[in-house]
């Protein structure tokens, strides 16, 4: 009773606060300006709201950045001229964009470039949010995580799949009783030099954790005609399976199998929900989501690939982290 009454204490008082108009601008800055959600959270964050999580921040500074991936290559210009016309100073460099911005927001598309663009940010000591997928490897997802906590730097890392209204919904629903185990799905598609569920896949698999929480032992991995799916069992027993939609009809969706009901939820996906996340960590520096579940998601995915070598057989997310914390120690020496 005691720890519930701290907890809804700090609620009213971040809520009061937020509710405040005198709150300090806060400029923000977006580092990678090669996928969707760059227009959609600079929209968000800029349409000029008084009160709330948004209130208060304004996306002023932007650099392009981008790759070879395709999806990075084809898009960034689109993106970068889309922000010049929102009215967002467009600047060459990130040194740069850290020089005039309070926050920041990592949306480089591609992955394997975070590592470097992080150190740079970490360097700054600027708050930031680091968009899916953390990092290219399991190691440099590592790497962000222990260079974040040596600059002692605020991040968090979500997709926005976490933050649906119905997926909130569906992870409070009482009647569920006990949580027995869980399913989620949604579209699937790969980038070469990733491992398959990074770059879009991530989105289910952030589900399934929001249902089932951290506690996975073992992965295993079947990828067949239309379908791509990763089933881990937990170490309490609790079985957990995220199904990938290669080809057909791709909603998001989940099921949560409880001890007293069956709970079902769709249109998992909320930019809004992710925004008012990023916008309350950037006032409280309290991170919405925990740097060592991130860590357990991207284990899960990067032993599933680890699976699918190996035929399907179970591999057990113990020994792929040990393999990718040797790794990551040479990243950030």
């Amino acid at each position: 009773m005691k720890s519930t009454l701290l907890a809804l204490s700090a609620l009213f008082a971040v809520s009061a606060a937020f509710a405040q108009n005198d709150l300090k601008p806060l400029r923000a800055g977006i580092v990678g300006l090669d996928t969707s959600h760059v227009p959609a959270f600079t929209k968000l964050f800029n349409k000029g709201e008084t009160t709330g999580e948004l209130a208060g921040i304004k996306v002023t500074t932007g650099y392009t950045g981008g790759t070879d991936m395709p999806a990075s290559a084809t898009r960034k210009e689109k993106f970068t001229q889309q922000l010049r016309e929102m009215g967002v100073e467009i600047v060459p460099t990130i040194p740069e964009l850290l020089a005039k911005v309070d926050v920041v927001l990592l949306e480089s598309v591609d992955g394997r470039i975070h590592l470097q663009e992080a150190r740079e940010i970490f360097k700054a000591g600027k708050p930031v949010f680091i968009d899916k997928p953390l990092a290219g490897t399991l190691a440099e997802a590592i790497a962000i995580v222990e260079l974040a906590k040596k600059h002692n730097v605020p991040f968090f890392s979500s997709s926005s799949s976490r933050f649906g209204a119905e997926m909130v919904a569906l992870k409070a629903n009482a009647d569920l009783g006990e949580l027995l185990g869980a399913q989620t799905w949604g579209p699937c598609s790969y980038q070469e030099g990733t491992p398959d569920f990074f770059f879009y896949g991530i989105h289910g698999v952030e589900a399934l954790y929001t249902l089932m929480g951290t506690g996975c032992e073992t992965v295993s991995r079947v990828k067949a005609g239309n379908h791509d799916v990763a089933t881990g069992v937990w170490k309490d027993g609790r079985i957990g399976a995220y199904r990938g939609i290669v080809k057909g009809k791709a909603d998001f969706g989940a099921v949560a199998y409880g001890s007293k009901s069956i709970g079902q939820a769709a249109k998992a996906v909320s930019y809004e929900g992710l925004c008012r996340q990023i916008g309350q960590f950037f006032r409280t520096g309290v991170a919405p989501v925990s740097a060592e579940e991130t860590i357990e998601i991207f284990t899960f995915m990067e032993a599933a690939d680890e699976s699918l070598r190996q035929g399907g057989k179970p591999v057990a997310l113990a020994e792929v982290l040990a393999k990718a914390k040797e790794e990551a120690a040479k990243l950030i020496e």
